[in-house]
Formats: C-alpha cells, structure tokens, sequence
C-alpha cells in the first residue's frame, strides 16, 4: 500500500467520499425508478408511494451538498498536510501536480459543487409551486451529477493511489513564478490592465444585479471568476504573503496565513456560483429570485473588499506598493 493511503487525512477523506457515493447511488436507484414512474395526473396509490420516495432523494441530495461542501477545503487540507511526503512541494500546489488527475478533480468538484446548488435552488421552487413543473428536469440533472460523483470517486482513488513520493514534484514559485519573463497573465494582459477588468466586472455584475439582467450576469460572473482568479494569484495574493515573488493560490490557506485563502476563494465561488444559479433559473425557467440575487451580490463584493483591503492595509503599513 502506498504511504499516502496511511495518511489519516487521506483516509478519513476517502472513506468520506466512498460513503457520499453510496448514498447518492441509493438516491440514484430510487430516482430512476420514480422518473420511469412518475404521473403527476395519476391519484394511485403508487403515485403517492412514489411522491414520499422523491422525499427521500431530497434528504439524501441535502445531506450530500452539505457534506460534500465541508469535504472541499478538507481536499485542499488534506492534500496540504501531504506536502511533508512529497519531495519537493512546499504546500498543496505541488502535491495536487505531483499526477494528471490532481487539477482536473479540483475542477470537477467545483463542478459538482455547483449542480448541487444548481438541483436544490430547482427543487426547493418545483417543491413551491404545487404542481411539481420542474420535476423530470432536477430528476435528470441528478442523474448528470450522480455519474459526474461517480467519475469524481474514481479520480479520487486514482489521485491519491498514484501519488509518487519518490519523485520530486515543483513548488509553487516554479509552477505560478514568472519564469524566464514569461508573462503568465491570459491574453497578454499586463498587471493595470487585468485589475482594471477585475473592478470593471466587478461593477458590470453589481449593475446587472440592480438592472435584474440575467444574461448580463450570466456573461459577467463567468468572466469574473476566469479573471479574478488571476488577480488573486498574481497581484492581491502577494500582498497577502507581503512578497512580490510569491504567487500562489494555495499557500494562503495555510496557518501562517490566518487561513484566509478560505475566506478569499468561498466569497469568490460562493458568490459567483449563486449568481449563476439565479441568473440560470431566470433566464430558462421563467424563476425570480431577488433573495439569491442579493446574496451572490454579497458575497462578491466581500470578497472584493476582502482583497482591496489587503492592497489598502499594506500601503498605510509601509508607504508603497509592492
């Protein structure tokens, strides 16, 4: 057995994921047997059975999202802990290359993260409306995001079972330092330019909030996390580390840190993942939610003050930029 699987974040991690899976499976099995079932029209007694069994799957989606959000920064955690086993990494952005399926299972759990919310915000106003309107539609986006659980599962046990602890892996500066003057910046964006976009978007989306657009904000939370991600990584993360060199979007989640990296990436995807789910529900489902609006909003802009604040903080400290 490799050294990795002994770790006890590791394992407590897997063994998580393994029993999420299985509830979502026993979710899935019932699932597919009420959409091969269902008729709303119908009074029988099997349509009442299966009306309480669609009560189930509920329960188990809900558990399944909460559990799963908690196992996200525990991911992170976990994999943190292991950069002491493998030579090399400095924190989890080594560790999570140190093999292929590191960043394409980051991705994908963010992913499913946002199906997630994406099926209960559906659920929760199919459930309101009486006449469950939406319902064979968050019976399928489940079937989606239970394969997608199913792939993940997968790749975790790939990730962790072909992690080579003999084989040096590149720290952070190697993997997101600008390496030979290279610019690392999309599109050729230099520093001013790409925190001009990051504030722009940012006013975009808080207007088209206001304006209730929902393809405005459609189009600019998703080019808000593409760029602030930059931004986080190349400019307002260096003054997290207070050092112009360092650039790096895991090392912040780290003690030395206050763990702010949390803070800074939740309000991030937090925000934008409810932002998009309001403006999908609105957009293709004719659904209003101002609450959900304002909230996405919230946590946008926290997350915007939260990185402003660092800049503005170490500019009083010291009298310059870095």
């Amino acid at each position: 057995m490799t050294p990795v699987l002994l770790n006890t974040q590791v394992l407590v991690y897997l063994l998580s994921e393994s029993v999420v899976w299985v509830l979502l499976a026993i979710a899935f099995g019932v699932s597919v047997h009420i959409l091969w079932r269902w008729d709303f029209g119908s009074t029988s007694e099997e349509q009442y059975a299966l009306e309480r069994r669609a009560y189930l799957v509920m329960t188990i989606i809900l558990a399944a999202f909460v559990i799963k959000f908690f196992l996200l920064p525990f991911f992170v955690f976990a994999i943190d802990r292991l950069s002491d086993l493998v030579p090399g990494a400095m924190c989890a952005a080594g560790v999570i290359s140190a093999n292929g399926y590191g960043l394409p299972l980051l991705f994908l759990k963010l992913l499913l993260l946002f199906l997630l919310l994406l099926w209960m915000a559906i659920n929760h106003y199919d459930l309101e409306a009486k006449d469950y309107p939406w319902f064979r539609l968050k019976g399928w986006l489940f079937v989606l995001i239970f394969a997608l659980a199913t792939v993940e599962l997968g790749m975790d046990w790939a990730y962790f079972t072909h992690i080579d602890i003999h084989k040096a892996v590149s720290c952070c500066s190697a993997l997101f330092g600008q390496l030979e003057g290279a610019n690392p910046l999309p599109f050729g964006l230099d520093t001013a330019k790409l925190l001009l976009l990051f504030y722009l978007l940012y006013l975009f989306i808080v207007a088209a909030t206001l304006a209730h657009r929902s393809w405005m904000e459609l189009v600019g939370y998703g080019l808000f996390v593409f760029v602030a991600y930059y931004a986080v990584v190349y400019f307002f993360g260096t003054y997290v580390y207070e050092l112009p060199t360092h650039k790096c979007p895991f090392c912040m989640l780290q003690k030395a840190y206050y763990y702010v990296g949390y803070a800074i990436w939740g309000t991030l995807f937090g925000g934008v993942f409810l932002g998009l789910t309001a403006a999908i529900l609105q957009r293709f489902l004719g659904i209003e939610s101002r609450r959900l609006e304002r909230f996405a909003l919230v946590l946008v802009s926290a997350f915007v003050l939260l990185c402003t604040l660092y800049v503005g903080v170490y500019y009083l400290r010291n009298g310059v930029f870095l």
